[in-house]
Order: C-alpha cells, then structure tokens, then sequence
C-alpha cells in the first residue's frame, strides 16, 4: 500500500542546489519594500505526468499535492486534517465501512462541483489493468475488491466504493487500516473529474491546461516536458482565504553550482544543500538541517530481458552490500547531515505499542560496511557462478549530485570488490522512471520516502506480488509475514509489529536490497520565507499556508 514514487537519487527532489559562489546569502527579514506574495524555487527533476493515478515519484506527488486534494490532507504538523471531505466519516460497527460527506463548497478549477463520483471514476480508473498503474497495488488489501480487479478477475464495477449521492460517498474496506487517512492524503487517491477527462482523452494532463485542479493552487506554465511550471492561487477553492500565495515560479536546475548562485542573487528562496557545499554555508543563518524518513539504497535486479543476472546469488548481492564505506559516503559525499543506513526501515518513523521503543532500534544494524566479510562472499558467489569476474551497470539520473555519487560507489565496489567491474549509465530522471518500469537494468540507487508512519509503507515494497518490486525480488517467508500484518495480525498490534521485525530481518538477510543512507536535508532559506509545509511522510511540501514577510 505505498505510493511508488521514485526519488531522484540522493533525494533532492524539490529545491536542491551547491555552493560555489563568493557571495553571502541575503538574510534580510523580508523582501525589501515588497509585499508580492509569490515564491521563487527549483526542482532538480521534471514532472513526469499529471494524472494522479498514474503518478510514480515524489515531484509529482509534491505538485499534486499543491494543485489538488484528496479527502484528507497533511497538515503543518504533519497529520491528516480535513479536506474533500467536510466531517469526519461515520463508520460501521465492523469498523469497514466509511461512509463521507464531501465539502458542499468544494469546485474544481472550472467551476464544476467536486462529487462524490469524481472519487468513484478516479480509483477506478486506478485499479482497472487497463490504466496500468503502478499505484494501483495501494488500493489492494484497503479497498474491496480492488486486488481481484487489478488481476483481470472482476470488472471494475465491483470497487467497494459507491456515490450514494453527489455528495455522499460510500468505502467498504476489506480489514481495518491503522493509517486510512494518512493514504487518503495521497496522490492515487485523489478524485478526477469524469466527463472532463472522457472529453480530453489521451490529452488529459500531458500539459497545465489539459488538467482540472481542486487544490490551493493551479498549475501553469507546464508544457508536459516539465523543465518549468508555476502555481497561481485557486480562487475557486473552499478555503481560499488561508492561502497567502499569489503565485510560486519554478524551473529545473540540475547543476548545483549554477543554482546556489540563484540563491545567493535573490532569484530563489529556498534550496537544498549538498555535497562539498554544504560545509561553505556553515555558520550562515540561513542554513537549516531537516530530518527526512527517505531511505535510498542499492535495488538489485535479479532479471533482466528474461534472464538471471549475477544478482540472482545471494553472495553476490551480500558482497555488493558491504563492500562500500557508508559513513565515509555521507560525510565526504553527501555532507548534508545524512546518516548510515544498515536496515530499511528508517529512524523516527515508528515506535512498538508496547515498548515505545523506535522500530530501527529495535531491529539494530542488519548489513554493515565490512570490506573482509564482502570479499569472502565475492570469492563464494563466483565460484557458484562458475566464473572469474563479473560486469554490472549501476544506473544513475544525470544531475551533478547524482553522478558524483555513482561515480563514489563505483570506485568503492571496483576496489574492494576484485572480480566486480561496475560501469556507470546515467540518464534523465524521466528516463529512469521508464527504465525502472521495464526492469531494464542491473543496480540502482532507488529512495524511498514514507507515505505513513508505520514499517509497512517499506517493507511492502518487496513482496513478490508488488508492482514496484520491478526487481523479481520473491522470498515466500518474507510474503508470508506480511501476508499476516495486513490481515490476521491486525487486531493484535503486538503480534503485527514482532511480524514486521523479522520481516525486515529476513529481507536483509538475504541482502535483497543494499540500504545505503537515511536522508537529512540541508536547507537554505531566506528568513521572509514562512510556514512551508515540509512532511515526514507523503508528498515533501505543502504550500498553502505558506507566505512571504513583508515589511
């Protein structure tokens, strides 16, 4: 039940930038003599599209959230707050059955009211094979029927989801869901206009003016190659008089220096650091440190064009796992505050309901640097291979962060690892989106970011039947575990969080994944710079509280 948002590599997927200019940061409190309410920031990666159902990472996901809603969305402090929907929902006494009143001030950007078959057409349109979506696998085991219609074995008629009348909106779930309304935050679950995107068609979302918007802002100036766009209030938003913003410009700038430059100039007002320029910026006001719940590591494909790769043996992937300096990489390479990663499940993210104790602490180091104990497993996973050596390609995005990175691990893995030859294929973050759907490579360095606080928004990303998997990962004791926490486990939440313990363990045992670091940003942001929304889980900012001090 996870969003399959795909994370730029080292996680700079909203205003990211490097520090090579000799200027200082302007710290004046406001803009001077200027009360324009408009925000100027940069992304590091396009939009890939604009259909919430089709979305798959976290730029996307961030846009959306901004231009549309759903029937709940993250507040300031991070929690679930009403939105589409106007009270909270009466529920059966099984505990199954949502039954939501949606706003009757709620439009979209073309005046036509929000109904409750906006909901009904859209998470439809999710679960139907036909859309191919690859989000469709949140909705299974949630909503009724869901994971039988994505399969082709029930028509999408029989989703347990019913408009009872333009707005009242009917959810059978099929068990109780802990965190139902934090995924009712999310981007797949967000309504679309029926008639509106029948008429458009194959056109609907390939740019800003093919798309309807319910959000706190609209989306302009996209012309579907995503190198820039911007947001301009929503006037026909339910609660317009809470957002400040006229308008936030944004352009794609992948080349770090060039963007710190925009910073230090007064062009852009907020930017994530990182690398060698982050230590540039210490001791400026402006600088600020942000934890993340981001994880990225090393995702290993054990098929490709229909045949095992050398990642198909266990030794071989434990090797890779351990054979690179993971404290040496974050501080030489990241510099931003980013910590080790030795498990999937990142720090903060969750506590025991008995111990309180945090669930990566619990679970401790699951598969640590040790360049001895990698050699050893190289030497055993060639033999079993029958050969002397072994070439891998380790596929990265194309910004100057991104290739810095690859370019560390492969001189990490190449020395430590004899017999192991990485070659380097970096590509647009769009085309690696597209690679990654094919299962058209070998290594890479792949993010993930929580959509709710609980370990199953990770460790799901690994069951053989999921469609993010795209790794032909399949371990059936991991399955079997989660097939528990998401069913007989849910009314024993004791039993449900030992299960995701030792399915973590099993999961790094097997090193069918390589964790590598957690991520923490580094920030510069000018101080008129107010109320940004920046979220642990889900999509990354919110700007409809945010505003511009003036003076």
């Amino acid at each position: 039940m996870k969003n399959i948002k795909l994370m730029s590599l080292l996680g700079i997927t909203l205003v990211s930038s490097a520090v090579l200019a000799a200027c200082g940061s302007n710290t004046e409190g406001s803009k001077s003599g200027s009360t324009t309410q408009e925000l100027n920031l940069i992304e590091t990666a396009e939009i890939p599209t604009m259909d919430s159902v089709l979305n798959t990472d976290t730029v996307g996901s961030t846009v959306m959230n901004n231009v549309m809603e759903g029937l709940y969305r993250l507040n300031l402090k991070n929690e679930p707050e009403l939105a589409m929907a106007s009270e909270e929902p009466t529920i059966s006494e099984d505990g199954l059955t949502y039954t939501f009143k949606i706003r009757e001030d709620a439009n979209w950007s073309n005046g036509d009211p929000v109904t409750a078959n906006d909901f009904v057409f859209s998470w439809r349109r999710l679960v139907d094979p036909d859309t191919g979506s690859q989000s469709a696998y949140m909705m299974e085991g949630v909503v009724e029927n869901a994971a039988e219609i994505n399969k082709g074995e029930m028509e999408t008629d029989q989703l347990g989801v019913k408009a009872i009348d333009d707005k009242t909106l009917e959810v059978r779930l099929v068990s109780k869901v802990p965190y139902i309304k934090d995924l009712l935050s999310l981007s797949m679950f967000l309504p679309q206009n029926e008639e509106y995107v029948t008429e458009k068609g194959s056109k609907y979302a390939s740019n800003s003016d093919n798309a309807l918007y319910n959000g706190p802002f609209v989306l302009t100036k996209w012309d579907g190659t995503g190198l820039s766009w911007s947001y301009e209030k929503n006037d026909t938003y339910w609660d317009a008089d809470t957002v400040k913003l006229d308008d936030i410009n944004v352009d794609v700038v992948k080349e770090t220096s060039t963007a710190i430059n925009l910073y230090d100039a007064g062009e852009i007002d907020s930017i994530k650091l990182s690398g060698e320029y982050v230590q540039t910026k210490q001791g400026d006001p402006d600088l600020k440190s942000e934890p993340t719940s981001s994880v990225f590591y090393f995702k290993y494909n054990q098929e490709r064009n229909g045949q095992p790769t050398p990642l198909a043996n266990e030794n071989i992937r434990k090797a890779i796992s351990m054979a690179f300096d993971k404290e040496a990489y974050a501080k030489t390479v990241l510099q931003n505050g980013s910590l080790p990663a030795n498990g999937l499940v990142p720090s903060g993210l969750a506590k025991g309901p008995s111990t309180e104790q945090e669930f990566r602490e619990e679970n401790g180091d699951l598969l640590v640097y040790d360049k001895e104990a990698a050699q050893e497993y190289m030497k055993k996973g060639l033999a079993e291979l029958g050969v002397d050596s072994i070439k891998l390609e380790l596929l990265s995005d194309d910004s100057e962060n991104a290739k810095k990175s690859s370019e560390y691990m492969q001189g990490q893995l190449m020395q430590n690892l004899p017999g192991l030859d990485i070659s380097i294929r970096s590509v647009p973050f769009n085309v690696r989106i597209d690679v990654n759907s094919r299962q058209d490579y070998d290594i890479q360095m792949a993010g993930w970011g929580a959509d709710f606080s609980d370990p199953i928004n990770f460790l799901e990303l690994f069951e053989t039947s999921n469609s993010n998997n795209k790794a032909s990962i399949s371990i059936p004791e991991y399955d079997a575990l989660l097939e528990k926490v998401g069913t007989t486990d849910l009314n024993d939440p004791e039993k449900r969080w030992n299960d995701m313990l030792e399915a973590e363990k099993i999961l790094l045992d097997q090193a069918a994944i390589g964790p590598i670091y957690q991520r923490y940003n580094a920030i510069l942001e000018k101080p008129y710079v107010q109320n940004i929304g920046k979220h642990l889980v889900g999509p990354e900012y919110s700007y409809k509280w945010a505003s511009i001090k003036s003076n």
